[in-house]
């Protein structure tokens, strides 16, 4: 590819291919992108790359699950900082619900297919998230990193109002 496009990066964690071409900031704030584990980081670094390359300055958090719940807990500042979070999670998908309930702004949830037992490929994940008590909390689908981190970044623009 970068005998064709001499921009072309290739960022093996998120398997992706990005040509940045435009760096202006677009967003108000800082997109955060959270993991519950490190199995959960090549969906989510997928989102993170999408979300700069449309703009945005974005703080990766990488296994804070559940199963560590002081992890996410000693993270709460810099969450709270955010405009917007992107949380990704297998198994059953409790972070996303967590993270919700300690920030005030938009949680874009991503279900990994990352799991044993009775995931499911992300099915687990994905009914646990849209079944999530916290308001804040909006799912894309199952590995979807490049829709979290475009709706993530729609959140975060900085948007002028059209003339009537």
């Amino acid at each position: 590819m970068r005998n064709v496009v001499i921009e072309a990066e290739w960022h093996e964690s998120a398997r992706l291919i990005r040509i940045q071409r435009d760096r202006t900031e677009l967003g108000v704030g800082k997109i955060s992108v959270v993991t519950a584990g490190t199995s959960d980081i090549p969906v989510a670094e997928e989102a993170a790359l999408t979300a700069e390359a449309m703009g945005n300055r974005v703080e990766r958090v990488w296994d804070v699950g559940v199963a560590g719940i002081h992890r996410v807990l000693a993270e709460r500042a810099l969450l709270q900082r955010s405009r917007v979070v992107i949380v990704a999670a297998g198994m059953e998908g409790a972070l996303p619900s967590v993270v919700g309930g300690l920030v005030s702004v938009p949680v874009v949830a991503i279900p990994t297919s990352i799991g044993y037992g009775a995931s499911f490929g992300g099915l687990a994940a994905l009914l646990g998230m849209l079944n999530s008590c916290a308001s804040n909390v909006t799912v894309v689908n199952i590995d979807n990193g490049f829709g979290a981190g475009f709706v993530a970044s729609l959140i975060n623009r900085k948007w002028q109002s059209p003339e009537e």
